[in-house]
């Protein structure tokens, strides 16, 4: 099913349009969660999304837009979610609004949501008591800002 739904988003609705990125955010961002199905190789993902870039790729090359695209992939862990996108900017201005990491291999990001036993789901040893006031962190100064996740992202356009 993963490998399936990774190969149908090369063909779903695309906007181009960075004037309204709340619209091309709408359009053309995509999520799936576990489906209970037999998981695939972390190969396996990795050529379907690579597969789902290209044909993205040559759609873009066929429209009259000209400017920069890129295909952006993600695990987002507090969803228990991959999730896809494309956008009209670079991979270092990607519509995420905590810090992020562009990164060029695709594995470790597949291999983190094939290895999620618990998906969207935190576990209790890893909740912190917090009195509505200030965070700690372990160096006792204020919570730190939260570390920038991996993001696999290709340019798919000029």
């Amino acid at each position: 099913m993963l490998l399936t739904w990774i190969a149908e988003v090369a063909d779903e609705p695309l906007v181009l349009e960075p004037d309204r990125p709340p619209e091309e955010w709408a359009t053309n961002t995509w999520s799936i969660g576990p489906d209970g199905g037999p998981a695939p190789s972390v190969a396996e993902v990795v050529a379907a999304f690579r597969g789902t870039a290209d044909g993205i790729r040559r759609r873009i090359a066929d429209m009259p837009y000209d400017g920069p695209a890129t295909f952006y992939v993600w695990h987002d862990e507090q969803a228990g979610q991959l999730r896809c996108s494309t956008g009209s900017v670079g991979p270092d201005r990607l519509p995420f609004g905590s810090p992020y990491r562009p990164t060029e291999g695709l594995e470790p990001i597949v291999e983190g949501y094939l290895a999620d036993r618990y998906p969207g789901v935190v576990r209790w040893e890893e909740l912190k008591v917090v009195d509505g006031t200030e965070v700690d962190d372990e160096a006792g100064g204020r919570e730190a800002e939260p570390r920038p996740f991996p993001v696999w992202a290709v340019g798919v356009g000029t």
